[in-house]
């Protein structure tokens, strides 16, 4: 998979735009909307946000770790893996949304914060396959250009899911 490269004010404004584009996007959705799956093989806006809040988690905490620690050793750990041990996906989706904005407005805080050379602080992270570096700045292009792709996944569920009421009335 091709890796796009950001720089620190683009990866800061993709990941500060992700909870209003949700919310904008998910705002005039039903709770029973929100738990719907437009077809199959697809996920609910709900399942998409507890997958959005999973990956926040993972990725949130080795930045966090990353400027905790010098130069430390992670285990890979898979949002996919880490979501079964959490109720994100029981969750009604406004609490979830919620707690995701507030994780963000915290991660930013802190992102906002950093003196530029704290963007290339490293880790280790081991698991499957050969260990491999990665930086506070990796870390957050991941996130940002992964939510980028679920904000299109948010717009063509709502999209699916209005258009699937508009057949009923």
């Amino acid at each position: 998979m091709l890796h796009e490269s950001l720089n620190v004010e683009q990866a800061l404004a993709l990941l500060a735009e992700t909870p209003p584009r949700i919310a904008a996007v998910t705002a005039r959705l039903t709770p029973t909307q929100l738990l719907t799956i437009p077809g199959p093989d697809e996920w609910s806006a709900n399942e998409t946000l507890a997958h959005l809040r999973s990956c926040a988690d993972v990725w949130g905490k080795c930045i966090r770790t990353l400027l905790d620690q010098d130069g430390p050793r992670l285990r890979a750990v898979s949002p996919r893996a880490w979501i079964r041990k959490t109720t994100y996906r029981e969750q009604p989706f406004r609490d979830s949304f919620r707690a995701f904005a507030a994780q963000r407005a915290d991660l930013l805080t802190v992102l906002t914060s950093l003196a530029p050379d704290a963007w290339s602080r490293t880790a280790t992270v081991t698991g499957p396959g050969k260990p491999h570096t990665v930086t506070v700045l990796s870390y957050a292009e991941r996130l940002a250009v992964h939510e980028r792709r679920h904000l299109e996944q948010f717009a063509r569920i709502a999209v699916a899911i209005r258009a699937a009421g508009s057949c009923l009335t």
